[in-house]
């Protein structure tokens, strides 16, 4: 059997975050993929956005490590040198109807510590987006964009200059608790270390519940939510990111562009039984049409199906939206179990914040 000081279960953003974390305290560190590469899933699958933390109720994990983890990631990008870009972006009303929406972004923004947003009359935001149709705005300058892929590798680099090994193609089988170690059972190889963290995104949940000593009620139910983007094709007029009022379960389908300029509408919901990542082309007049609510001058023939991802929720159609859970010994009483549950939007802003969370939750390396 080999020891390792930690294993790290899933290399998406959140996972690869947690390693570097856990790598710098001072772990020695075994990443588990069962993906052929790492960050293939969730992480690369979503609109890049760095979000300001505007959407989430106060005091909830979100608000907290998004606002935390925005300025980290910001810092981590520029000390790295990986691609990102503070492009700000824009909340828009589509009628007066929506102003309470946008006072409640407003509301929940200046609580979770977001200083710098600004409420906009027409006028004053098409004079920074003059393509804009709207009844009003709330203006986030802070919000941005990266390159997921590059804020990926950057955390593996670090991670694995500090000790940190990845090894991919390995779906992880029985999990048992054995003293103080947990064994972990890949293959036909076995691993122990004193702490396992359970950062396998939509495996989460059934990952935990091949661990024995964990109450199967502490596992909280997996809803999936699919959300499919479509490109546009051409010049856009927009140098800023533009969102509707968020509804009660996304964000809305929104205005997106990637740091290579490439244009995105996206993601509407669908709410699913199995991952499923097509996209149905006959998806396209609704997506048109919440383009034109944006932009009018969308042109209908430069729209097409780009790609799809998949959430997932700790809380199914028509109810309360739930926030991240970060389990620890605190809620199991298992010494050096960490499972991360639900860590859709806002994660990858929030990952180096969620991982200096379940850095201080590991503790110090055991000495060896």
């Amino acid at each position: 059997m080999d020891e390792v000081g930690a294993i790290v279960v899933g290399a998406g953003v959140v996972g690869l975050a947690v390693s570097r974390a856990l790598a710098l305290a001072g772990h020695e560190v075994m990443i588990l993929e069962r993906e052929r590469q790492f960050g293939t899933v969730t992480s690369s699958r979503n609109s890049g956005v760095i979000h300001a933390g505007l959407y989430y109720p106060e005091g909830s994990l979100k608000a907290q490590l998004c606002v935390e983890g925005r300025r980290l990631l910001y810092d981590f990008c520029e000390r790295r040198g990986v691609p990102h870009r503070r492009c700000g972006k824009l909340i828009i009303a589509a009628s007066e109807a929506e102003f309470p929406a946008l006072d409640a972004v407003m509301a929940r923004g200046g609580a979770a510590g977001v200083t710098d947003l600004v409420r906009l009359e027409p006028a004053e935001a098409q004079a920074i987006e003059p393509e804009l149709v709207c009844a009003g705005a709330v203006h986030s300058p802070s919000t941005g964009i990266v390159d997921q892929h590059g804020l990926m590798l950057a955390l593996l680099g670090e991670a694995e200059a500090h000790g940190a090994m990845l090894v991919c193609d390995a779906p992880v089988g029985t999990i048992a608790k054995d003293g103080a170690r947990w064994t972990v059972e890949v293959g036909e190889t076995r691993l122990a270390a004193p702490v396992l963290v359970n950062a396998a995104g939509l495996g989460a949940q059934a990952l935990a519940q091949t661990i024995d000593a964990l109450d199967p009620a502490l596992v909280p139910p997996l809803f999936l939510a699919k959300g499919c983007y479509f490109s546009y094709a051409g010049k856009v007029p927009f140098s800023r990111l533009i969102y509707p009022v968020p509804g009660p379960a996304s964000l809305g389908t929104h205005f997106t562009l990637d740091l290579g300029g490439q244009a995105r509408f996206g993601p509407d919901i669908h709410w699913i039984d199995a991952i499923d990542y097509t996209v149905d082309p006959a998806l396209k007049p609704g997506f048109l049409a919440e383009a034109r609510r944006i932009w009018p001058g969308v042109e209908e023939e430069r729209l097409q199906p780009a790609y799809a991802g998949v959430r997932p929720k700790l809380a199914g159609p028509g109810m309360a939206t739930a926030d991240f859970v970060l389990q620890g010994e605190e809620a199991h009483g298992l010494p050096g179990l960490i499972n991360l549950f639900g860590i859709e939007s806002p994660g990858l802003t929030a990952s180096l914040a969620i991982a200096e969370r379940v850095a201080q939750m590991a503790g110090r390396p055991a000495s060896r």
